[in-house]
């Protein structure tokens, strides 16, 4: 068993990435309970379904805006300090949202405009924890440091819109927004805990420096292929505006059955980081990201023919797991093939593409189900996903490579 569960070492082998990793943990449960305040402020203030879809939008623009133009100045200064400057950013904006608790609610477009603040912090912050991380742990940590990663944002997401939801039923959304601004401690314990990180190479100022990266992205082959995988899994075939429309067409509209949907996919990927120890160790992350991400298509398309509840929540459990190898996969082989100097950049588009995506494949799914049907828009979507797979795996074969481990750090 030992070889199957999620790889510790990272966390014994570097003390700054253990600081870190705690001070993440932390931090991403806070913003799940501010992110269930937000829904709540906003639907209590306005009773519209508009106003709360504001709310995604708010959090997308300023990361697709603003994401590679920061990925840009995270290759540009020394990581450290640009992280810690970030962090305390952040810190201010969330104690502004918290300061409801002595000034009142404030409008609603006034507490957008803090989401947009955030969102556009955490353009920046995501690539700089990125960029952060080949350079803590050796080659061969980097997939466990990754799958150590994905498990604290899986379990935030499982453990805190409950609790986040208690908390706002008994003190209000302000309460919640203060636990969030406290949080951020966490986060600067890990930051004050780095070494300093210079980038070797010069980053060329502004557009110029976004579209070298660019240039990197799309002549590098398995990089190319890797971001290419992740938006067949998300955009043609990301099922979630379709749960509803399943929901009532097979198994009677039952809300709780809609609610476990979502939880069996979280449960599925908890599961496979638990287990990615069965993974993150093999020396092909590329095979694996391939398989991860067929799997998920494939999961998906045994969930439109399931024909009980319990079998379709078991297909979206597979889904789940099977999502979270490809990303931890994904995330390796970006990491592992990206030369330091350019990682911000990187790691920017790679953000953006995850964010983004399962935005755009929601709208695919709902527009194809309205135009055909639910079932038509789930299968054809899992159909696509194998598809793009299958050709991927086939045009890029740099995927199928081993990657040679080193037992120092993947940069300088």
């Amino acid at each position: 068993m030992k070889g199957v569960l999620i790889d510790l070492a990272p966390l014994r082998a570097s003390p700054a990435f253990r600081r870190l990793w705690f001070g993440q943990v932390v931090s991403i449960f806070g913003a799940q309970l501010a992110f269930v305040a937000v829904m709540f402020q906003v639907w209590d203030q306005t009773h519209s379904t508009a106003w709360t879809g504001a709310i995604g939008l708010a959090q997308a623009l300023p990361l697709i805006v603003l994401g590679l133009f920061a990925g840009a100045a995270v290759d540009r200064f020394e990581r450290r300090r640009f992280y810690l400057v970030i962090t305390i950013c952040q810190v201010i904006t969330a104690t502004l949202m918290a300061s409801q608790l002595l000034i009142g609610s404030v409008p609603v477009g006034v507490l957008l405009g803090l989401v947009s603040m955030q969102s556009a912090l955490g353009a920046a912050s995501g690539p700089a924890a990125r960029s952060i991380l080949p350079q803590l742990l050796p080659r061969e940590l980097l997939a466990g440091g990754i799958a150590l990663n994905r498990i604290a944002f899986q379990g935030a997401m499982l453990v805190g819109p409950a609790v986040g939801g208690l908390i706002v039923g008994a003190w209000g959304p302000s309460t919640a927004y203060l636990v969030d601004a406290l949080t951020f401690s966490g986060v600067l314990y890990g930051v004050l805990g780095l070494p300093v990180l210079r980038v070797k190479g010069e980053v060329r100022p502004g557009v110029r420096g976004v579209a070298d990266g660019l240039a990197f992205v799309v002549s590098t082959p398995v990089i190319r292929g890797a971001l290419v995988t992740d938006l067949a899994v998300t955009v043609l075939s990301m099922p979630i505006s379709l749960f509803p429309a399943l929901n009532a067409e097979r198994f009677g509209g039952d809300p709780r059955t809609l609610g476990l949907f979502l939880t069996a996919i979280a449960v599925g990927g908890v599961t496979a980081s638990v287990l990615s120890g069965s993974y993150t160790r093999l020396p092909r992350p590329g095979v694996v990201m391939l398989i991860g991400a067929g799997s998920w298509g494939i999961a998906l398309g045994l969930f439109a023919f399931a024909p009980t509840p319990w079998i379709a929540l078991a297909f979206l459990a597979v889904a789940g797991a099977a999502d979270t190898v490809s990303v931890v996969a994904r995330s390796t082989i970006v990491q592992l093939h990206t030369p330091n100097e350019l990682l911000g950049r990187v790691a920017a588009a790679e953000q953006i593409v995850g964010s983004a995506g399962p935005n755009l494949g929601n709208v695919r799914g709902g527009v194809t189900a309205q135009l055909t049907s639910p079932f038509i828009a789930l299968i054809s979507g899992a159909a696509l996903c194998v598809a793009a797979v299958i050709t991927v795996a086939t045009t890029t074969p740099g995927l199928r490579d081993r990657i040679a481990p080193e037992t120092s750090p993947a940069n300088d």
